[in-house]
């Protein structure tokens, strides 16, 4: 399965639609409200949005509504990234509410090589959020530094880390088994 790509694979102009969406619950916009202590009652108190915003209901926090598009992204964009260089724009479009389902997609809109390093590259991208209805909710651009395929097999390959496996009988045991506890 691939996750994420070297600066070779990037094309200008491509576009990644990622997969699977996700239903946003009540449950997880609550949690990452309290996770980062966004404790803004248009988002916490269904009473409040109720009774005192133009929405008549809770608004999904528009930082969750970013990082799950962000998430989403990293199989397709920055799964092999050495870093996430620069956030250049954001900008929550429209509301998302609890039991809307978020799909992201993300265009490649440039890449250029280091001018430091010539085993890695810049790619810029723009990722997209809609909601089920196809209403654009969310949009942000970003730079990521990725390596080139140079630096990937330099390093250890696709997997770099993963122990190798050997068979043992019908067992599958890592070639450095963890000690006992």
């Amino acid at each position: 399965m691939r996750f994420g790509r070297t600066y070779e694979e990037f094309e200008v102009g491509a576009v990644y639609k990622h997969w699977p969406g996700k239903t946003v619950t009540e449950y997880d916009d609550h949690l990452f409200c309290l996770l980062t202590m966004n404790h803004h009652p248009l988002h916490m108190d269904a009473n409040y949005a109720e009774k005192t915003t133009d929405f008549g209901r809770n608004v999904v926090v528009g930082n969750y509504v970013y990082s799950l598009l962000l998430g989403m992204s990293v199989p397709d964009v920055s799964g092999k990234a050495i870093a996430n260089l620069e956030i250049e724009s954001l900008k929550h479009v429209a509301p998302t509410f609890h039991g809307d389902t978020v799909y992201g997609q993300t265009t490649v809109l440039d890449k250029w090589p280091s001018k430091s390093k010539n085993d890695r590259g810049i790619v810029y991208v723009e990722t997209r959020g809609h909601n089920q209805d196809g209403t654009l909710v969310c949009v942000f651009r970003r730079k990521v530094l990725v390596p080139t395929e140079t630096y990937v097999k330099e390093r250890g390959g696709e997997q770099p880390g993963r122990p190798e496996l050997k068979e043992q009988g019908s067992k599958r045991w890592p070639v450095s088994p963890r000690p006992p506890v």
